[in-house]
């Protein structure tokens, strides 16, 4: 992310989705010169720490005085009943669990909030509450404007602070999808008529036949040009090779990730061979 050089902007050029929405909440505030005073001192580096603090963002900003100031930031966290209510609904999206588990961030994850009747999102800077030490008694300061747009680096690099900020840690949220996948596969072993505290075995390991490369390609005979097609593949690779050779809990997500992943591959791939 880059602070622009323009007086009058803080400009963020294709990047993630969250990181834009970020963006556009301070675009939108109307007192625009406290903002921009703000974004001098994020891009002059007058930020000397940022931290979490459970759900607070804790910050020393540089200020004309001697000693830094003091500030925290914060949004109002979900309680755990409605965290409970996301997990499951994040759980009952196979491909949402698999994205959220490799570490990205699904593009309509939103909605998962609002179908909850929750937002991920503040709707404006009144929703984002902040606390400064200094003399100034207008809110926000410049110090705390400064941390608003250090938060948009924050949100490129690592999505999940977007979920610490309503009180949930990355590693809080993953053990809980995965304990919720444990379970999962818990009952379907038990509807299998094994018994529940079974943990499934592993898959055995595929046998290959060997491949020699230098002929996997080779036709000896002649090729009329006007009987090659080029056509997608009935049967895919992951038909082939059947059930992913991951842990239990791990195979129905992995493969419902890899199963919407396949087409767009494939087509590429298909356009590649028609240039």
């Amino acid at each position: 992310m880059t602070y622009s050089e323009s007086p009058t902007a803080y400009d963020l050029q294709e990047e993630a989705w969250w990181v834009q929405q970020w963006v556009d909440l301070l675009n939108s505030y109307r007192f625009k010169k406290r903002l921009e005073r703000g974004r001098r001192y994020a891009r002059e580096g007058n930020i000397l720490s940022l931290e979490f603090k459970s759900s607070k963002v804790v910050a020393l900003v540089q200020g004309t005085a001697e000693d830094p100031y003091k500030l925290s930031i914060w949004i109002d966290p979900f309680s755990d009943e409605d965290w409970d209510y996301v997990i499951d609904s994040l759980g009952e999206k196979a491909l949402y669990s698999a994205q959220l588990l490799a570490g990205e961030m699904p593009d309509d994850i939103e909605s998962v909030f609002t179908s909850n009747g929750l937002n991920l999102f503040p709707f404006t800077l009144s929703d984002v509450h902040s606390r400064c030490n200094c003399p100034d008694p207008k809110n926000p300061c410049k110090h705390i404007a400064a941390v608003y747009y250090q938060l948009g680096d924050f949100f490129r690099e690592d999505p999940f602070v977007l979920f610490q900020l309503r009180g949930r840690t990355r590693d809080q949220i993953l053990e809980s999808l995965r304990q919720q996948r444990r379970q999962q596969s818990k009952s379907v072993v038990a509807s299998d008529g094994q018994p529940a505290e079974q943990e499934p075995s592993a898959p055995e390991p595929l046998q290959m036949p060997p491949i020699h490369l230098g002929d996997y390609w080779r036709y000896d005979a002649p090729l009329d040009p006007s009987l090659v097609v080029i056509t997608a593949a009935e049967t895919t690779v992951l038909d082939v090779l059947g059930k992913l050779p991951f842990p239990a809990e791990e195979a129905t997500f992995a493969s419902a990730y890899f199963k919407a992943l396949y087409p767009a591959v494939a087509q590429q791939a298909m356009m590649t061979a028609l240039s």
